[in-house]
């Protein structure tokens, strides 16, 4: 049995040993342009001029076969790595155009907003250089003031509103608790200091009195 099992594996080796040997010699036909002399029909022939037997030709075959596919893959693999490459320039060219329209954009909002301000500054100027008296200094600041309001109104400033409105963390700061049984809990009593939104957007939260009986 044991005979039996040795002569076996020696065959198995030496069909193993035919089937290197032909797939080399395929990748040396391939080499030489001669692959398909090498493999493909009853009419092919081993160096000797004999005929090649099934296994070889099936190795050379399966070498072929191979070599085929490695060759789609690497052209598969370089036309990804070119996609890829492509891409990354895309991404680097958009980021740098997003951030110079970014800070375009951010450069005529400044002129604007600054324009706009420009007449309040020469108001200020005249006022701090006119020898009014008290009253009339008074009126002037609540002209500049009055224009300083309805300057930043335009760029999208808006009042939050908190005359007998409840109380919401998304737009108050609670600063003080008071009790007050008249009042239902929450209740907003009194305003510390105004709270702006620019567009929608909290720029700053109204501080004010709670009531908390």
């Amino acid at each position: 049995m044991q005979f039996m099992k040795d002569k076996m594996k020696a065959k198995d080796e030496a069909n193993l040993e035919d089937m290197k040997e032909a797939i080399d010699e395929a990748k040396i036909a391939e080499a030489d342009g001669n692959l398909e002399d090498f493999v493909g029909g009853e009419e092919k022939s081993g160096a000797a001029g004999e005929p090649l037997d099934a296994e070889t030709v099936l190795a050379a075959n399966k070498a072929n076969e191979l070599l085929a596919a490695n060759e789609k893959l690497e052209a598969a693999n370089k036309e990804l790595e070119d996609r890829l490459l492509r891409q990354q320039a895309e991404f680097q060219n958009f980021r740098r155009r997003t951030s110079q329209e970014k800070d375009d954009l951010a450069t005529v909002v400044t002129q604007s907003i600054v324009t706009d301000m420009l007449p309040l500054l020469d108001n200020f100027e005249r006022a701090l250089a006119s020898d009014k008296d008290a009253e009339g200094f008074r009126k002037g600041v609540e002209m500049i003031y009055t224009s300083l309001a309805e300057t930043l109104k335009k760029h999208g400033l808006e009042y939050i509103d908190t005359e007998g409105k409840k109380f919401d963390p998304n737009f108050h700061q609670a600063v003080m608790r008071v009790q007050n049984p008249e009042l239902e809990d929450d209740t907003i009593v009194a305003e510390m200091q105004k709270g702006y939104m620019v567009k929608g957007k909290v720029v700053r939260p109204s501080m004010v009195q709670v009531v908390a009986n």
